[in-house]
């Protein structure tokens, strides 16, 4: 099929795409890299009157570290730019570490960063990533500026808290604390296609080697990516053994994730790998 009529607006700046949003309202689509809004404007299942085009945007690309440690990332920086780039792998090693499951290589040349964000597909790894890493998002619209946690970024199925005349400029990742593992598993059933289930995992021991601090973000387990609070919970103040984890694990696939049955995979099965997946990262990040 091929897509409904529209009108292809290329603005030169951030300032003149949002005079073209704040003109078109809900009737507009932002495209960043389009693997996934192009298919659906092909199927007909979108069908905005206007495109507007952000990749004639360059100043919306960047890595920028941050004095803290941390490293700030322009909503259209590409998959493989944070696949490759060394300074991601020395400040966001868990997106260095899930960027090879993306799609394959030439879905990672187009795709961005905040566009995987704004899309906010339940099995989408950086949604779940930002979630894990506890990321902050840079929000402008014709109001001005705001910025938002990822808690309150992601809302429910394809849903953000973005608004129809505002875009995402940036998600700023914070530092790691010091003492810090990070890891990630999923299972798919061929490389490059959507996990049936997935798990991001950033661990921070104390002195003592407990458990101080633990973030578990499951995709493709729920409506959106889900947060493990029990099973971050049955970690706390605990020294990293095979009985603990397998209790997180139990926890997060019995109370932190509600996914579906589909074609692919029961809920069943779904939770099933929950449970492997939790143990696996968390000994991998032990």
């Amino acid at each position: 099929m091929k897509p409904s009529p529209f009108t292809y607006l290329a603005p030169g700046s951030t300032s003149e795409a949002l005079a073209f949003l704040s003109q078109h309202g809900f009737d507009a689509k932002l495209l960043a890299g389009g693997q996934s809004l192009i298919p659906a404007m092909n199927f007909r299942l979108a069908q905005p009157a206007a495109l507007i085009d952000l990749n004639t945007i360059p100043d919306l690309a960047y890595l920028r570290p941050q004095a803290d440690g941390g490293l700030a990332v322009g909503a259209m920086t590409r998959h493989s730019t944070i696949e490759h780039d060394p300074l991601v792998a020395a400040r966001a090693p868990l997106l260095r570490a899930m960027a090879p499951h993306i799609a394959h290589a030439q879905i990672r040349n187009r795709g961005t960063f905040g566009g995987s964000m704004a899309h906010a597909d339940p099995a989408g790894h950086w949604p779940t990533a930002a979630l894990a890493l506890q990321a902050r998002f840079r929000i402008m619209g014709a109001s001005g500026e705001r910025w938002l946690d990822a808690d309150d970024f992601f809302l429910s199925l394809f849903t953000t808290a973005l608004q129809a005349d505002e875009l995402l400029a940036e998600v700023m990742l914070p530092p790691l604390p010091p003492r810090s593992r990070i890891g990630y598993q999923q299972v798919a059933r061929q490389h490059g296609a959507f996990p049936l289930a997935g798990v991001a995992a950033v661990s921070t021991l104390d002195e003592r080697g407990r458990y101080q601090a633990a973030r578990l973000v499951y995709l493709g387990a729920g409506e959106m990516p889900m947060i493990g609070a029990q099973a971050a919970k049955a970690l706390l103040g605990q020294a990293p053994s095979a009985g603990v984890i397998a209790a997180a694990a139990e926890a997060a696939a019995r109370y932190d994730v509600d996914p579906g049955g589909d074609i692919h995979a029961s809920a069943a099965y779904r939770r099933h790998l929950v449970k492997v997946l939790t143990r696996k990262v968390l000994h991998e990040t032990a």
